[in-house]
């Protein structure tokens, strides 16, 4: 992502937002042709409590051959990973596209206008494992195809993703009282498991042996709470950044509206830095401003505070760039502990609370300009301790580190990519639950004096 240099600002960003795929006609099943000798037992696959999916046997899964095709969307996947990333290619297998039950209609995608959208894709040369995700921010099921999806396939795991039931930066609207789109990000992934795994089951002749759940932002959240309610889903899971939800704080609406008070001219610098965002990150305020924090804070306070103001942002979050990104002005005196109890009761209804059942690893980057490292992960670790769970989990912070990788393209000498991390934490993970090697003890990822930065990441400390 060009964010300084000759790309206007927004235009990648709200591309991510608003670009949908190419339509495609809607029927009760769709099969492709099966190629010769691939995509076995693909009559037999389908989908359990699916409403409508489709299926393609293809020549390469991942997005080296799905680009410009209906079977993947390059723009919801914009600015998450940096130029230079190399990822494998070359995995012929089925791919799944559909959706299941659902009354709302904010995504899209294949001219469906049906959320809880999922793509499924099942690997020719299957290792036996499962992994799942859901979409960060309020992207879409194909977001992460480059950063998770690629690579596991080429390892030979089955890939799901969920759109978590609701997109868009109005998924506020979805749901009857405050925090429903929310709650259903969670049971969306978990119904996405169930059916994935009996998808599998289908297509190979028996289930996954293993199945770990994974996630970047919101799908990071989405790890934490799944491996903390649905333990018995999975085998383990790695936490990108995972947004840190408890009921008292800190979340995100104790920790953006200062953000808004400093656009509005309300606040200054050491208000922000007060509040938790790290000391040398100033330069890459500018950017949040202009594209994360109001929008972040408005949603998320719509979604579970709307009586705050209902004027703002009312029906939707708008309907051009302007309007998307602008922060409500009272957000900037928005007082999360002085809200009534309800609001409270709402957030307690999607909470962590650290008691995981499994092994995870968690990834954050020091220099987390949406989700500051010192009230999100380091909060979430130590709750994870107090609940006598340490020993299943492991947590490294990735030094230089931000939310959104395609910002190290526009501040090389100050960023650093956290997808190789991810994918060595991955690794980790796996040798970790398959094999029983012990991971590295919590530490700082320092950046190398030298080395592609872009594709290699080594877990293991220093020294």
């Amino acid at each position: 992502m060009r964010l300084f240099r000759g790309v206007p600002l927004l235009t990648v960003f709200l591309a991510a937002l608003t670009v949908v795929g190419p339509a495609s006609p809607v029927g009760a099943a769709e099969t492709g042709p099966e190629a010769p000798g691939r995509c076995t037992r693909q009559d037999r696959v389908r989908v359990p409590g699916a409403e409508h999916h489709r299926l393609a046997c293809l020549p390469d899964l991942t997005t080296a051959g799905l680009a410009g095709t209906p079977h993947t969307d390059m723009a919801d996947q914009a600015g998450l990973s940096a130029k230079g990333t190399k990822n494998p290619s070359g995995v012929p297998g089925l791919q799944i596209d559909g959706y299941f039950p659902d009354d709302s209609t904010l995504n899209a995608t294949h001219g469906w206008s049906h959320d809880a959208q999922f793509v499924i894709r099942l690997p020719d040369n299957w290792n036996g494992g499962l992994v799942v995700t859901g979409a960060p921010g309020t992207r879409r099921q194909y977001a992460t195809d480059t950063l998770i999806s690629d690579q596991v396939l080429a390892q030979g795991f089955a890939y799901a993703a969920t759109d978590k039931g609701n997109t868009g930066p109005d998924f506020f609207t979805d749901g009857r009282r405050p925090g429903d789109a929310v709650a259903e990000w969670n049971r969306s992934v978990t119904e996405l498991t169930l059916a994935a795994k009996q998808a599998v089951r289908l297509r190979y002749g028996q289930g996954p042996r293993r199945t770990y759940m994974t996630g970047i932002s919101n799908g990071g959240y989405l790890t934490r709470w799944q491996l903390e309610n649905r333990p018995d889903l999975y085998d383990g899971g790695v936490d990108w950044e995972g947004v840190l939800w408890t009921a008292e704080g800190p979340n995100l609406l104790t920790g953006l509206p200062v953000t808004v008070a400093r656009t509005l001219g309300r606040a200054d610098d050491e208000a922000l830095l007060r509040a938790g965002f790290a000391p040398g990150s100033q330069f890459l305020w500018p950017y949040h401003e202009k594209v994360y924090w109001g929008l972040t804070q408005k949603v998320f306070r719509a979604e579970f505070d709307p009586a705050y103001d209902p004027a703002c942002p009312g029906a939707t979050a708008g309907s051009t760039t302007e309007q998307i990104f602008a922060p409500c002005p009272s957000d900037a005196v928005y007082d999360y502990a002085a809200r009534p109890a309800s609001v409270h009761r709402a957030v307690a209804r999607i909470a962590l609370t650290g008691r995981i059942g499994r092994p995870l690893i968690t990834l954050h980057g020091d220099l987390d300009t949406l989700l500051p490292i010192s009230t999100d992960s380091d909060v979430y670790a130590r709750m994870i301790d107090a609940r006598g769970r340490g020993a299943l989990h492991r947590y490294y912070t990735v030094a230089d580190g931000t939310h959104a990788d395609g910002l190290y393209d526009a501040f090389p000498d100050r960023l650093r990519p956290i997808l190789p991390c991810y994918r060595s934490a991955f690794t980790t993970l796996t040798a970790w639950v398959e094999h029983g090697a012990r991971p590295p003890a919590d530490h700082r990822v320092a950046r190398p004096a030298t080395g592609d930065v872009v594709n290699s990441c080594e877990l293991t400390p220093a020294g």
